[in-house]
């Protein structure tokens, strides 16, 4: 691969990252060319962009976005591709039913909102995840949750009040 070529390919992957912002590197060595088309195919219907690419190049990238990215070096080995969804759990989720049929891919790190999961060992964790929308929701439904029982106390308790002055007023 020439210079230009590897430039590309790191600028490409660097644009990727930050309009997505999360990112999932697999391993996807020694699968038949059937295979990694079903994959391609997969991804392509679950909205989820894959690419592979050198663990150089994927390197350079992450560093040109700057930030700590040493954790994910060491799961830099092998054969890699890198898979972008909006969805936080839609790679993950994918993945798990890619192994359905086989061993591969495996996942060898995942980047969700600045937090790495290294190693394949997370993909339930990463399946389960909660995206920040869920996130936000059950944090306003809890919030309100308190508000909701103290004005419906209280409505309750003035029906009460009132029920009760009427009462006194009829006797007396």
């Amino acid at each position: 691969m020439k210079k230009e070529e590897k430039y590309e390919v790191v600028n490409a992957l660097t644009e990727q990252i930050k309009a997505y912002g999360n990112f999932y590197i697999t391993d996807t060595s020694n699968l038949t060319v059937a295979k990694v088309n079903s994959i391609r195919r997969k991804c392509f219907e679950s909205d989820i962009v894959i690419q592979v690419a050198k663990n150089s190049l994927i390197k350079k990238a992450v560093e040109a976005i700057g930030g700590d990215f040493t954790p994910m070096y060491d799961s830099l080995k092998g054969s890699s591709s890198v898979m972008f969804s909006k969805s936080t759990t839609a790679p993950a989720k994918l993945i798990k039913e890619l192994r359905k049929t086989g061993d591969k891919p495996l996942l060898k790190v995942a980047y969700i909102d600045a937090s790495f999961f290294i190693g394949d060992n997370q993909l339930d964790a990463l399946v389960n995840l909660k995206s920040k929308e869920q996130l936000v929701g059950e944090i306003i439904g809890l919030l309100q949750s308190p508000a909701k029982n103290v004005i419906s106390a209280l409505q309750s308790g003035g029906n009460i009040i009132a029920g009760v002055v009427k009462t006194l007023q009829e006797r007396g």
